[in-house]
């Protein structure tokens, strides 16, 4: 690719969504191509007052995006991976993942529940995932909905009346924000959570040559993985779902996977040790054990419940 055209960057307008598309800029430049950064407003941050699965959560967050990829607007388009439907739109696919940072999600308390027991706590979060595996441990927790960008949960946290909300510990970390977090073991990660993905057009053969040398190889592996148990399992309807995998130098992959009813109470889990080649589908095979064991009930279940 002649390297005196200026690549564009489409992004939503969301600070942690600037600082993501910045980070792909940097890694362009550093190879020595230009940068445009091209915010984009998305509907899922326009309505801000219905929960995300109320909206028809699937690529609610990508869509304005996708739209400005389709019609070449943009050459690029920068998301939070977890966002991203793993059913995405004919001619757009995944061309580069960047190194994973933090996958975790942490516990952020307001001032005035600093020394609450955990299991007294007032939860907020608009996430089936996190409702679900945090009442499979704590199950009298009263849940509160709550929507916005990080700095808008913060503000939300210290005026209204819950104690507490999880964040992915990479808005924290990446927006660099003083707050006090604690790590939490029960958690289980949304698949892919803490991966900057970059979207390109399928028939943009330059584009996707030149994200080769962009996309890191342990991380797509992961998410793959990670991915495709999720696909398999939830087939188009939104659940709790997590799904963390490891990879060490040896191509020795650590998977746990989860799918938790909507209150928690029943929750089937799967944690392997493989070693990876490219030619199996991992994701796909772990997902089809936990639908084997009770899994495919619990969807029929979890659909019947949010439809």
């Amino acid at each position: 690719m002649s390297s005196m055209r200026s690549i564009k960057i489409g992004t939503r307008n969301s600070p942690l969504a600037l600082w993501q598309a910045r980070e792909v800029a940097r890694n362009l430049q550093n190879r020595n191509y230009k940068t445009d950064i091209t915010p984009i407003v998305s509907s899922g941050d326009k309505n801000l007052t219905e929960p995300l699965y109320a909206m028809g959560i699937t690529g609610i967050f990508t869509k304005d995006l996708d739209i400005a990829l389709l019609n070449k607007q943009v050459d690029i388009a920068v998301h939070s991976l977890k966002d991203i439907p793993t059913q995405l739109p004919k001619n757009i696919e995944i061309i580069a993942v960047l190194k994973r940072d933090y996958p975790q999600d942490v516990l952020v308390r307001s001032a005035g529940a600093k020394n609450k027991e955990l299991h007294d706590l007032k939860i907020a979060t608009s996430s089936l995932r996190r409702r679900a595996f945090w009442a499979k441990t704590y199950p009298d927790t009263q849940f509160f909905d709550i929507r916005g960008n990080v700095q808008t949960r913060l503000q939300k946290l210290e005026d209204q009346e819950f104690d507490a909300t999880l964040f992915s510990l990479a808005a924290i970390e990446r927006m660099g924000l003083p707050v006090e977090y604690e790590h939490l073991s029960m958690m289980i990660s949304a698949p892919a959570q803490g991966v900057v993905a970059v979207c390109g057009r399928s028939d943009d053969e330059e584009i996707i040559e030149l994200f080769k040398e962009v996309d890191h190889r342990d991380t797509r592996i992961c998410i793959d993985i990670e991915r495709n148990f999720l696909q398999t399992l939830e087939g188009g309807c939104t659940a709790p779902i997590g799904a963390f995998a490891e990879i060490n130098e040896e191509d020795e992959v650590r998977f746990i996977g989860r799918l938790c009813s909507l209150d928690g109470k029943n929750c089937i889990e799967t944690d392997e040790i493989f070693k990876w080649n490219e030619h199996e589908n991992f994701g796909e095979a772990m997902a089809e054990k936990v639908l084997e064991n009770g899994g495919r009930e619990l969807m029929e279940e979890i659909k019947s419940q949010i439809s």
